[in-house]
């Protein structure tokens, strides 16, 4: 319930301004106001500052975690491993490009092998003279300094890895007539019928040769 009051009538008659209604109080007790919040802060909010009953970061335990160390050496092997296998890469990187240049040259050689032929036939010939001559021999040390080297020479000993066996003269046995079994541990080659050619361990072409027995050294048919 709600009391009106009149407005009373001010000097020289003017109507005061109307009261605002109030609401009756039993105990007439005044008005209690919430407290003001500052501004940019709620009323829930606590203080910046305040204690929330737990230690500042800065008196907490330092003591080394062992979690801590177990995951930095595991990352440090991690970081060793991934090193280890970017090294090992690298290298195998490297000597596929040094395989991919040696088989490069090793295919270009290949096919000047007739040329060397040619070469050599006109030489034995008497045929390669002049201004031929000079240029047969600079072609020759150019593709020395590429790394072909020729294979097969007289009284060299037979390598079937290396030679090409186009005929065979076996030794004489004690008796003095053809050995009946060959005796491979004694072959050499003979006339070099058309050289072979290689480039490091790549083998372009066998040598063609003319295989021989050497006479055993105890033989008295030797020397």
């Amino acid at each position: 319930m709600t009391r009106r009051t009149n407005p009373p009538t001010g000097l020289r008659g003017l109507p005061r301004p109307p009261l605002s209604l109030v609401p009756d109080r039993p105990d007439d007790s005044p008005a209690v106001l919430p407290a003001r919040t500052p501004r940019g802060r709620k009323s829930g909010d606590t203080e910046r500052g305040a204690p929330s009953g737990r230690e500042p970061a800065a008196v907490q335990s330092v003591a080394p975690n062992a979690a801590l160390r177990a995951e930095l050496h595991e990352r440090t092997a991690d970081l060793q491993r991934l090193k280890a296998e970017y090294d090992n890469y690298r290298k195998r990187v490297h000597r596929d490009r040094r395989a991919v240049g040696e088989i490069a040259v090793a295919n270009v050689l290949e096919r000047l092998l007739p040329v060397l032929d040619a070469v050599a036939e006109a030489a034995e010939q008497g045929e390669l003279t002049g201004g031929f001559r000079r240029v047969a021999e600079a072609l020759e040390a150019e593709l020395a300094a590429l790394g072909l080297e020729s294979v097969g020479t007289s009284g060299a000993p037979f390598d079937p890895n290396l030679h090409e066996a186009v005929t065979y003269t076996p030794a004489d046995d004690d008796a003095g007539g053809p050995a009946a079994v060959p005796a491979p541990e004694r072959a050499v080659c003979g006339e070099v019928i058309r050289p072979g050619y290689r480039v490091g361990d790549r083998l372009l072409r066998p040598a063609q040769v003319a295989v021989r027995d050497e006479p055993d050294s105890g033989s008295p048919h030797s020397g």
